[in-house]
């Protein structure tokens, strides 16, 4: 008899007053008795995360609002289109407090940050919450962020690639530059750490220059958990070489295979064991004990979905401007500057059949193209097997709908019909998110 494979789970969330889902602020259901910009709300969050056993709290960003679509920002400002969204790092603090075994996953572009501050402010991060946060690595794509600081000229994909390859190699040099046994603490002789062992980095690169130590003792877990979303040809090359977990927007079994070989091939090119890169998928999910009320549900949230909302946020990721089409125009091909891979799934959301504008802001709207699952706990759970099985992933990024309510379902609903299948884990392997995520 073969042995399950079991699921990886991780909460994705923004720091906004909208999550994933168009307009779902201003559903009923929604953050009840919390204000999303309060730390009571991140608390328990957390705090319901943790007792789902949930590998991490994953939280997305933008840095501007978005401009694509109609040229401005007006549509994303009026109907809260991921906007305001506000800084993803302060919120570690008050959920690593809060918890002891989330972890907490942070997007921060490197873009706009120089990488020794970048190393210094995710180690500083990881020794707050003892080794339990992971980095979501970005390269801004959006022409609205780049002018917001100050930028003119947005950086070509092929470029962005570039540089990060370089930023990675700078950051590594600095989180490995204090041997673990660098600290001596002699209170006897007043001796913090032994200078031989603390080396000084000088980095001379094409794109960056540093020189000097790391500023941060070497933190539980050395380096962040790194995450990547890689979907085009450079960016699937750079997860596979860098990234411990890659995410990704699939709608079907078969499309999620074939992402998941190609990244564990690549993953082995590189030198490296396939199945330690852990593929977690982006899922939706509408959860009730009565089948009919969780369809009423999905149908309700399908109806809150404000178009103009829903295609400014599509635009603002892809690059691509959805007003140019009419709505019951179809949504063809095109070469995008933005995310390549939720262009994808669009493109795939009726499995190769045509989908309209119109289609694609409701699709988007609900999901950002990711599948949903609605019904019972044994549905929703009949549908995660089938794509840890035929889908090649290992786990899944569940998506918001209403907060904190969705997670609640999850934890008190779901992960106990998944524990029964021996499909998820019972307790925390450890006390680092490295340690929950390499566990299976």
């Amino acid at each position: 008899m073969s042995v399950k494979k079991k699921a990886h789970l991780l909460g994705f969330v923004q720091h906004g007053v909208m999550n994933h889902a168009s307009t779902m602020w201003a559903h009923p259901r929604d953050k009840v008795g919390y204000h999303w910009s309060r730390p009571e709300y991140w608390r328990d969050l957390g705090r319901t995360m943790e007792r789902g056993l949930f590998d991490a709290m994953f939280i997305a960003d933008e840095l501007a609002p978005y401009t694509t679509y109609k040229g401005n920002s007006d549509p994303v400002v009026k109907f809260a289109g991921q906007c305001p969204v506000h800084e993803p790092a302060s919120v570690v603090p008050i959920v690593g407090a809060f918890t002891k075994n989330l972890g907490i996953g942070i997007t921060l572009s490197t873009s706009f940050v120089p990488p020794y501050m970048m190393a210094r402010q995710l180690s500083t991060l990881d020794h707050l919450t003892g080794g339990r946060v992971g980095w979501n690595i970005v390269t801004s794509y959006s022409k609205s962020e780049f002018q917001a600081m100050g930028k003119e000229n947005l950086t070509p994909r092929d470029k962005r690639y570039e540089v990060v390859e370089e930023y990675m190699q700078l950051l590594y040099q600095l989180w490995d530059s204090w041997d673990d046994d660098a600290i001596v603490y002699d209170r006897e002789n007043g001796i913090f750490a032994d200078p031989s062992k603390v080396r000084e980095v000088d980095f001379q690169g094409e794109f960056f220059q540093s020189k000097g130590r790391h500023f941060v003792a070497p933190s539980p877990q050395k380096r962040p958990v790194l995450w990547q979303a890689g979907s085009s040809d450079q960016g699937r090359e750079f997860a596979s070489k860098h990234a411990e977990s890659v995410f990704g927007i699939f709608p079907t079994p078969k499309s999620m295979r074939a992402y998941a070989d190609d990244i564990r091939t690549r993953a082995d090119n590189h030198g490296r064991d396939p199945e330690s890169v852990k593929l977690i998928y982006g899922l939706q999910t509408i959860i009730d004990r009565d089948k009919s009320r969780a369809n009423d549900r999905y149908a309700e949230f399908v109806e809150n979905v404000q178009i103009e909302s829903a295609l400014g946020i599509l635009s603002g990721h892809t690059g691509f401007d959805f007003s140019t089409l009419g709505l019951d125009d179809n949504v063809v091909d095109a070469d995008v500057q933005g995310i390549r891979g939720l262009f994808d799934a669009i493109l795939e959301a009726k499995d190769g059949a045509p989908v309209t504008v119109r289609e694609a802001a409701q699709i988007y709207g609900v999901s950002m193209g990711a599948p949903v699952a609605v019904g019972t706990p044994a549905d929703v759970a009949d549908q995660m097997e089938q794509y840890l099985d035929d889908g090649g992933c290992n786990g899944f990024m569940m998506l918001a709908t209403d907060t904190p309510g969705c997670f609640n379902d999850m934890t008190e609903l779901l992960v106990p019909e998944l524990q029964r299948r021996g499909r998820f884990r019972t307790r925390y392997p450890g006390t680092t998110l490295r340690e929950s995520l390499q566990e299976y």
